[in-house]
């Protein structure tokens, strides 16, 4: 009887083990799809071929009548993003990542408060990870005044293959007519201007035009997969009107169905890129295959200027990993720049003066394949020029790493970057 029991203990027991490991390896698995190939170059970014391909491998084309303005840092992005909050008359779709506690939160969540108290339909999707500082009054607040309020992938015992698959998305629609996306959360450190290691270096981006039907869909489509709830109508997709000269398009990426849509984004852009590609990424870890098109565009005459994060950054592991991966591009003739004064938090690729790619995606693999990201893409040389100018005034206060200097770097870094190369896939 004894030995029955302890058998049967033994069944049990690997049964658990068992499961536990297959939770924990779906956690560590790749999206859905991967972009595996090089991609052959066709056409250059003006030609109307790019548009026609970024269009429909990507999800819905390009419309025109789009105004996009840039925002710089939290004193001009969280004053605009709650003046349009407090003057929603229909909805508010708010997704966000990142939302903690301190006085920036509480605004926030006042002014959806009070939106929702005067009959707005207001919902608000948080990620469960990347919320989990945030203060319970608030949640209280918001949802006693009729704020609807879920989280993405909370852990439950059915869902716990999810738990690695987040929503890093950054989406705010006021009543279908308004839009804003780019790379803040709602925390103190994104407040203020940039000045210190304390408030970050971001920017965001306000939208009007057609495109913001995109974004509204966008929002819907994670909407839907938490709540199951299907929201339409006026006070959703209002008819829109021409606000502006740019010709944009919102697309998304989800480990659920269309992973590779950002790495595809990217593969495409830089394949295309004829004269110039300038990047500002906070976590800079490209893969083997994103390497290589960056090279190859350098081969043949391509400017590439890179900006990311120096010494002042929010997690050393990405730092050592993405420093690791230089010297190829390095050697080939990119220029990376690293920022000073402090956390460049920063998400915008230009392309040839025409083509930028604003939202919350990173260029690493758990934004290319992991998390749920969502952009916008703005063809449009004067918006093009804007973002330039604003990229050209961060290198002032970025340093140079030149390829001498990386090769030379002291062994304790070369180890640690091999290291933190081992978590690649999960960076």
């Amino acid at each position: 009887m004894i030995k029955k029991k302890r058998f049967v203990l033994v069944i049990a027991a690997t049964v658990f083990l068992t499961l536990i490991a297959v939770l924990i390896a779906a956690n560590f698995t790749s999206g859905e799809k991967d972009v595996s190939r090089e991609l052959p170059r066709l056409y250059a970014t003006p030609d109307p071929q790019f548009r026609r391909a970024i269009g429909s491998l990507l999800g819905p084309a390009l419309v025109g009548g789009n105004r996009v303005q840039e925002l710089l840092n939290g004193d001009q992005i969280f004053p605009d993003m709650l003046q349009a909050i407090r003057s929603a008359q229909h909805s508010i779709s708010f997704e966000t990542y990142i939302y903690w506690s301190g006085n920036i939160g509480r605004e926030f969540a006042d002014a959806l408060s009070e939106r929702a108290k005067a009959g707005v339909k207001v919902h608000v999707l948080l990620d469960w990870v990347g919320s989990a500082k945030i203060d319970d009054s608030f949640l209280d607040e918001m949802r006693a005044s009729g704020v609807e309020i879920r989280k993405f992938h909370k852990p439950n015992w059915y869902n716990l293959g999810r738990l690695n698959n987040r929503t890093h998305r950054k989406l705010l629609v006021i009543d279908g007519k308004t839009g804003f996306t780019g790379g803040v959360g709602i925390a103190p450190k994104w407040t203020g201007n940039g000045q210190d290691a304390d408030h970050w270096r971001d920017s965001h981006f306000r939208v009007e035009g057609p495109v913001v039907a995109q974004m509204q869909a966008v929002f819907m489509e994670n909407w839907l997969k938490v709540t199951g709830q299907v929201m339409h109508g006026e006070a959703y997709f209002p008819a829109l009107q021409a606000m502006g000269d740019s010709d944009a398009q919102v697309f998304s990426s989800s480990p659920s169905g269309g992973s590779e849509s950002m790495q595809l984004m990217y593969q495409l852009s830089i394949t295309a890129a004829a004269h110039s590609i300038d990047l500002s990424s906070a976590y800079f870890v490209p893969d083997e295959l994103t390497t290589q098109a960056l090279t190859d565009a350098l081969q043949r005459g391509v400017k590439i200027r890179i900006i990311t994060p120096g010494e002042i950054i929010d997690t050393d592991t990405v730092r050592a990993a993405s420093r690791g991966n230089w010297g190829p591009l390095l050697k080939a003739g990119a220029q990376i720049y690293e920022y000073q004064p402090t956390m460049y938090h920063c998400k915008v690729m230009i392309v040839d003066n025409l083509l930028v790619s604003v939202g919350s995606t990173n260029f690493d693999n758990r934004s290319f394949r992991l998390n749920d990201e969502a952009n916008l893409n703005v063809y449009d040389a004067a918006f093009a020029q804007r973002q330039t100018f604003i990229f050209e005034a961060d290198l002032k206060n970025a340093r140079q790493v030149t390829y001498d200097e990386w090769i030379n770097r002291p062994l304790k870094e070369k180890l640690l970057e091999k290291l933190a190369l081992l978590l690649g896939s999960q960076l």
